[in-house]
Formats: C-alpha cells, structure tokens, sequence
C-alpha cells in the first residue's frame, strides 16, 4: 500500500489515496487532505457533510452516496457540487477519511 505524508503524519492509502486505516483519521488530517483536493478552507458546511459521512459510515458499513446526502443529510446536491467540485461524494468521503463510495466510478 503506498504511504502519503500529510503535515508530517505518514498515512496508509489505496491506490486512489482513500485512508486504508479510519483510525488515522483527524480534523487536522481531513484540512491537509481537503487542501490536498483544491479545498483550502473547511467551513462549517464542509464539516457538516464531513462528519454526517462518518456518522452513516459508522453506523452502516458504507460511505453515503449523494443520494443519501441529499436525502437524509438534507444537503442539496447543488451545495454538495458547490463545497466538494468535481465528485462531492468521492471528495467527501477522502477528507472523511472513508472508503470510496459504492457506486462512485
């Protein structure tokens, strides 16, 4: 598994640099990869998807899809596409420090 240094904390990721290990994972460690993703500040949106991910993920195995986002977090998908460009549910859940999503190609 490649090794990716963030602020000096030396991490784990797969071959699309999602955490391999969640217990690596911290709010300082979700900045260095938000900034990592063209995200240079976290505001309190970003941390509200953030930390819905790892709730769901923590209590369903899996990371939310932008359906479930939109659904049940109450995020519109356009706030989604506006806070995490290019893949809201892939970027989210890399700065959650989760698995790529099902069904995120």
């Amino acid at each position: 598994m490649p090794v990716k240094d963030f602020n000096g904390k030396q991490v784990q990721v797969d071959d699309e640099g999602y955490l391999v290990n969640q217990a690596d994972w911290d709010e300082e460690l979700a900045k260095a990869i938000a900034k990592e993703e063209g995200i240079e500040e976290l505001t309190e949106a970003h941390w509200k998807v953030i930390h819905f991910m790892r709730k769901e993920y923590q209590e369903k195995g899996t990371a939310p899809s932008i359906r479930r986002l939109k659904n049940t977090g109450g995020i519109p998908v356009k706030e989604l596409y506006n806070l995490f460009p290019g893949g809201p549910a892939k970027k989210a859940a890399k700065i959650a420090g989760l698995p790529k999503p099902q069904g995120c190609v």
